[in-house]
C-alpha cells in the first residue's frame, strides 16, 4: 500500500514541477544564506582566536559553510531536473540516476538536521574553551614587548570595551595576576618591594583592574585602583556602591554573545531543512507521477504519485533485508578469498 498516494493528471503535474523549480530556487538562496552565516562566524571566531584555547570551536562554521555549498550544488541540479520534467525526451536521461539522486537528497538533509543541532549544542564548549583561553590570555597582558604577545594587551582591551566585561569570571580576576609588566615599575619603590615580597611567586599584584573595565556611564570619576581600600577614595564603600567597573565576567559575555548568534543560526539551518525536506518530497512525486503514467507514450493521461510505494514499516523492513543481504555477501566473499589460500599452503 503506498504511502500519501495522489493521483496527477497533466495541469496537475506542470503545476507541481513549476512550483517545485521555483522552490528549489529558493533552496538555492538559502544555502547561499548557510554558507554566509558560517563565514560570518568563522570571521567572529577568528577575530579571538587569540583567547580561545584551542580549533575546535571552528568546527561548526566549516560545516556550515560545508553545507551551504553542497546545497547550492544539490539545489541546481534539483531545479535543473524539475525543469526537464516539463519535457518527456529531456527527463528520460534523468530516470536512470533519479533514484539515486533523492537517496543523496535525504543523507544530505539528515546531515543537515545534524549540523543544526550542533550549532544549538556549541555553546557548552564554547564555556570550557574561553574559560581556559581567557585565563591564559590575562597572563600575557603584561607582555607588551614580548614577540607573539604583544598585541594581547590591545585584544583583551578592545574586548572588555566592546562586551562591557572585565576579567574572566569577574573583575577581581584580575587582583591574581600581574598585569603591570615590570618595565613601568619603579623597584625602589618600597611599596613595589613590599607587593612583590609578599608574594611566593615574586609578583606585583594589587587590587586594580584595566582602564577598559571602567564604566563611562558611571558619574563618578573611574575607580581603577585600590577597588577594595574603602579609605583611598572619598565616601566610598565597595561593599555596598555600585561600583563604576563592569561586574560582568567577559566569559559569560563571550558565551551569551556566541550563543545567542548560533541560536539564531540553528534556527534558520532547521528552517533551511524543512525547505529541503519540501523540495525532496516534490521531486519524489514528480519522478513517481511520471514513472506511473495509463499511457507512457500519451503526456496527457494520468497517473498516480506517492511518497513512499510502502507503508514505513514495510520500507523499514525492506531496508533492513537489503543491508543484511549485503553484509552476508561480504562475508561469503570473504569466506571465499580465505579458501584458496589455505589450499595453496
Amino acid at each position: 500500500m503506498a504511502l500519501l498516494k495522489v493521483k496527477f493528471d497533466l495541469k496537475k503535474r506542470v503545476k507541481l514541477a513549476q512550483g517545485l523549480w521555483l522552490m528549489y530556487w529558493f533552496a538555492v538562496m538559502a544555502g547561499v544564506l548557510v554558507f554566509s552565516m558560517g563565514l560570518f562566524f568563522k570571521i567572529e571566531l577568528r577575530k579571538r582566536s587569540e583567547i580561545m584555547d584551542n580549533n575546535e570551536s571552528h568546527f561548526v562554521p566549516n560545516l556550515l559553510i560545508t553545507m551551504g555549498l553542497l546545497a547550492c550544488g544539490v539545489n541546481v541540479l534539483g531545479g535543473k531536473i524539475c525543469y526537464d520534467s516539463l519535457d518527456p525526451t529531456k527527463f528520460a536521461k534523468w530516470k536512470s540516476v533519479l533514484k539515486s539522486f533523492l537517496i543523496a537528497c535525504f543523507i544530505f538533509n539528515v546531515l543537515l538536521f545534524i549540523t543544526a543541532l550542533l550549532c544549538f549544542s556549541l555553546r557548552l564548549a564554547l564555556q570550557f574553551t574561553l574559560a581556559e583561553g581567557l585565563k591564559n590570555s590575562m597572563k600575557f597582558y603584561k607582555d607588551t614587548d614580548t614577540p607573539g604577545r604583544c598585541f594581547m594587551k590591545k585584544t583583551l582591551d578592545m574586548m572588555q570595551m566592546e562586551f562591557r566585561c572585565c576579567g574572566n569570571n569577574n573583575y577581581r580576576d584580575w587582583f591574581e595576576i600581574q598585569w603591570v609588566s615590570n618595565r613601568y615599575l619603579d623597584f625602589s619603590a618600597k611599596e613595589v618591594k613590599d607587593r612583590i615580597n609578599s608574594n611566593v611567586d615574586g609578583q606585583y599584584l594589587m587590587d586594580g583592574v584595566p582602564f577598559s573595565c571602567c564604566n563611562p556611564n558611571s558619574p563618578r570619576p573611574c575607580i581603577q585602583y585600590q577597588v577594595t581600600n574603602n579609605t583611598a577614595h572619598y565616601s566610598y564603600d565597595h561593599y555596598t556602591e555600585e561600583l563604576n567597573i563592569w561586574k560582568w565576567g567577559c566569559r559569560d559575555a563571550l558565551v551569551s554573545y556566541y550563543g545567542g548568534l548560533m541560536n539564531t543560526i540553528g534556527a534558520l539551518v532547521l528552517l533551511v531543512t524543512a525547505l529541503e525536506v519540501g523540495v525532496m518530497v516534490g521531486l519524489q512525486y514528480v519522478n513517481t507521477s511520471l514513472a506511473t503514467l495509463v499511457n507512457p507514450e500519451d503526456p496527457e493521461s494520468e497517473s498516480e504519485g506517492w511518497l513512499l510505494e510502502k507503508s514505513v514499516k514495510e520500507t523499514f523492513t525492506e531496508i533492513l533485508g537489503k543491508m543484511k543481504a549485503v553484509g552476508k555477501s561480504n562475508q561469503v566473499e570473504e569466506g571465499g578469498a580465505e579458501q584458496p589460500a589455505a589450499t595453496t599452503s
